[in-house]
């Protein structure tokens, strides 16, 4: 009979504590990559969307173009769209970071468009009766007002960048996603569940982080809840 060995590393464990203190650079190497690419693609992609949504409220002819557009990306499966982005950006973590982009704007363009259709008439025709031109509007008065939309596209749209980021492993720049593709090639089990729970912690803690931000900036919704 053969004697099962003590190492939980041996013997393969889907738990196993001697992986996290032998791979702790490791780890801790893949979940900054994981981080950066999710924080570049959500940030380019809210530098995109407030501008389209904006374009879309102002101009309403543009609005259908600029949500059927964003809404076709965003049916693309993930491995056609790198297919596709690989001739422009290569083998490289921007293929990775330009899809999650693509992939973002449909989330964002949506809400932060919804947010500002939802401000009152009255509320804008009362401020440009004080004077306000259309970027003091926007910025003192619309903006602040479509928050609350805006925020619960960008949490949307992070959550799911972190899921699609490990997909980026199939280029070598997925964060986790390289852990767990690796450990599943080799049926490592410790990789593979200390990887995946990992991105959901992250997924959680994002999500956390924003609704705190969301609170923090529109106190006004807390006190009619109140």
């Amino acid at each position: 009979m053969t004697v099962p060995p003590d190492d939980c590393l041996a013997r393969n464990e889907w738990i196993c504590g001697a992986y996290l203190s032998s791979r702790r650079q490791i780890l801790f190497d893949a979940v900054l990559q994981h981080l950066q690419l999710t924080a570049v693609s959500v940030l380019i992609g809210l530098a995109l969307a407030l501008p389209l949504a904006v374009l879309a409220r102002r101009w309403v002819v543009t609005a259908g173009p600029v949500l059927a557009i964003t809404t076709i990306l965003y049916t693309i499966p993930s491995l056609a769209m790198f297919s596709l982005l690989l001739p422009v950006y290569g083998l490289s973590a921007s293929l990775v970071v330009a899809g999650l982009v693509l992939y973002s704007l449909t989330l964002l363009v949506r809400n932060i468009l919804a947010g500002l259709r939802a401000v009152p008439e009255e509320t804008r025709q009362a401020a440009r009766g004080l004077g306000y031109g259309p970027v003091r509007l926007l910025l003192t008065v619309e903006l602040p007002l479509a928050l609350p939309a805006a925020m619960a596209g960008l949490r949307i749209a992070t959550v799911s960048a972190v899921s699609l980021v490990t997909v980026g492993a199939i280029v070598g720049f997925g964060g986790l996603g390289n852990l767990i593709y690796a450990g599943m090639n080799t049926y490592f089990k410790a990789q593979v569940l200390t990887a995946s729970v990992l991105c959901v912690v992250i997924a959680i803690a994002a999500d956390l982080l924003l609704l705190a931000v969301q609170r923090l900036l529109t106190p006004w919704t807390r006190a009619a809840r109140a």
